[in-house]
């Protein structure tokens, strides 16, 4: 029977869509379909649990960098290479790096993401920050405005940041219909439960909405230690 009317459903909203745009390839139809139909069946089964479910993405350290860095880390003309594809255009690249506190600690072996980005960024956990020695705001990523500064040491050279070190607050990526069915908006703050041995709750959770994210939770590697979460876990919006 819940087939049956998932399939109805399917069908109606697919003659809406073409109806709606003549112009609309039928894959496009079909994938749009696709996506409006995951999140009304997301939206149904969290009403049935009292909670919307987001799976966990755990985030180690690592390091945003400018093509001219790039350039002053990896050699004159070097351009990152890739390892890994991320979500929202992103990715794991080939290349690490060591970075470098003020009391002359270090970390060996931190990833580099891509593409460049307009300016250099260095995402530690809060233990990441006590084993360099530094204090270390929490900011939301790309706000790095009087952040604190560390070192970062490539094979071909170094750069030092006045500003650039932080711990990325936690937040949740969501595409436009995820965040619809979760009756959020780009800019929210939430909490967050997770139904494990450990029964932790996130508050002050932000909201980050665009077409190119997929629904992912990202907290660091001593938030998810704390609470027992690993990667691909789901976690539930609460409020």
């Amino acid at each position: 029977m819940q087939l049956r009317g998932m399939n109805h459903r399917k069908t109606r909203i697919s003659a809406q869509l073409r109806k709606a745009g003549a112009s609309l390839e039928t894959a496009n139809v079909e994938q749009i379909t696709r996506l409006v139909l995951e999140a009304i069946s997301r939206m149904e089964t969290e009403k049935r649990n009292g909670g919307f479910a987001v799976p966990v993405g755990v985030s180690a350290r690592h390091v945003h960098l400018t093509q001219e860095h790039v350039e002053a880390l990896f050699g004159s003309g070097y351009h990152l290479t890739k390892r890994k594809e991320l979500m929202g255009g992103q990715f794991a690249s080939n290349e690490t790096v060591t970075i470098v506190g003020l009391k002359l600690r270090a970390i060996e072996n931190v990833r580099v993401l891509g593409p460049v980005r307009k300016a250099s960024q260095v995402e530690v956990s809060a233990t990441d920050a006590i084993r360099l020695g530094m204090k270390v705001p929490v900011r939301e990523s790309g706000d790095i405005k009087g952040s604190a500064p560390i070192a970062v040491v490539g094979p071909k050279g170094a750069i030092y940041l006045n500003e650039g070190c932080i711990i990325a607050m936690r937040h949740i990526h969501m595409s436009p219909a995820d965040a619809q069915a979760a009756g959020v908006r780009d800019g929210d703050f939430v909490s967050v439960r997770a139904d494990n041995e450990r029964g932790a709750i996130f508050d002050h959770v932000k909201i980050r909405v665009d077409k190119s994210f997929t629904l992912e939770m990202h907290i660091d590697t001593d938030e998810a230690n704390a609470a027992q979460i690993a990667t691909g876990d789901r976690v539930t919006i609460v409020n």
